[in-house]
């Protein structure tokens, strides 16, 4: 299978781990976020997107594995979005008083919009991917098409 090398795609994903470290798994929301109950392989996919782009800029991207793993940031934010944002106040409450408490609520009281953009960063993507696939799959079927774990990623990724 032919890597994507396509730049449009690689900053699109640097956008995406930036804005993911900055603003949904910081040090006040990551210890909230790591209740949410997903298992250890969407949380191995999140983290090949989100932090790990060293390993896949020169070499380019495997369009299946950037599926899968844009499925996992889906599933996060589906469940951050149902489990966090409506008590993420109480749930940052719970944790010890720091010195940093204006910079723990501002992240409590942006990350709802925190988790729509990265969610909107995500649809980007996985359009873009869409498109690459059905250039390169030509007469055959892409491989979007193809695989089951991205049923219903339009739904995830929007909030519905």
């Amino acid at each position: 299978m032919e890597r994507i090398k396509d730049g449009q795609v690689i900053r699109l994903i640097e956008q995406i781990g930036d804005h993911y470290r900055i603003n949904i798994s910081n040090r006040f929301l990551r210890p909230i976020l790591l209740t949410l109950p997903l298992d250890k392989l969407t949380w191995d996919q999140i983290e090949l997107l989100t932090e790990k782009i060293e390993l896949f800029r020169y070499q380019g991207f495997h369009l299946d594995e950037l599926y899968r793993q844009i499925a996992a940031c889906a599933r996060l934010a589906e469940a951050a979005r149902r489990e966090i944002a409506p008590s993420i106040k109480n749930k940052l409450n719970a944790f010890p008083v720091t010195p940093d408490r204006t910079l723990r609520d501002m992240a409590a009281n942006n990350f709802p919009s925190n988790l729509q953009l990265f969610a909107d960063l995500l649809y980007r993507l996985y359009n873009s991917l869409i498109e690459i696939d059905k250039q390169s799959a030509g007469k055959n079927k892409p491989i979007y098409k193809q695989m089951q774990e991205l049923h219903g990623i339009d739904d995830l990724l929007a909030g519905h």
